[in-house]
């Protein structure tokens, strides 16, 4: 019965991994998504990185070669963290952080300069105020713990 309960508590995930996950699974189909001609509109004029980049994943988000490669890091990295619990919570904090400081910056950061490298439009700098609030937000995710003084050893 010992084998049975670990290995079922083993297989148990919390809510917070599911949403590491969940982002995980949606950067790196974005990251794929920017890759594909006629999902990304202007594909023929996507350069590695800065803002003449014209190329737009669903004719909206302004994107690169080297923003695509990092939704596509972005998503790996949460596929992976999202495998323990504390690994998940910081992936979805630290990327939440991430997303708000790209956030800040592409709205102190003229959309035509060369400080304008990832590229950033203005669809791109609120999507990633949305990620970040909602990035960190989930990783405060209920946790599961169990109230002081229950025995979890005893059967119910």
């Amino acid at each position: 019965m010992t084998a049975t309960r670990s290995t079922s508590t083993a297989r148990h995930r919390q809510p917070v991994q599911y949403a590491a996950l969940a982002f995980g699974v949606v950067f790196l189909l974005v990251g794929i998504a920017g890759f594909i001609p006629g999902i990304t509109t202007a594909y023929d004029t996507m350069q590695f990185a800065g803002h003449e980049s014209e190329a737009m994943l669903l004719g909206l988000f302004q994107v690169s070669i080297l923003h695509n490669i990092v939704h596509l890091l972005f998503g790996v990295a949460g596929v992976l963290l999202a495998r323990t619990a504390p690994l998940a919570r910081l992936y979805l904090l630290v990327g939440g952080v991430i997303y708000l400081a790209l956030w800040i910056y592409g709205l102190v950061t003229d959309h035509e300069s060369s400080a304008n490298f990832v590229p950033l439009n203005t669809a791109d700098n609120w999507l990633h105020l949305v990620l970040g609030v909602a990035m960190v937000g989930l990783s405060f995710l209920y946790r599961g713990t169990i109230p002081a003084g229950r025995d979890t050893t005893a059967g119910d």
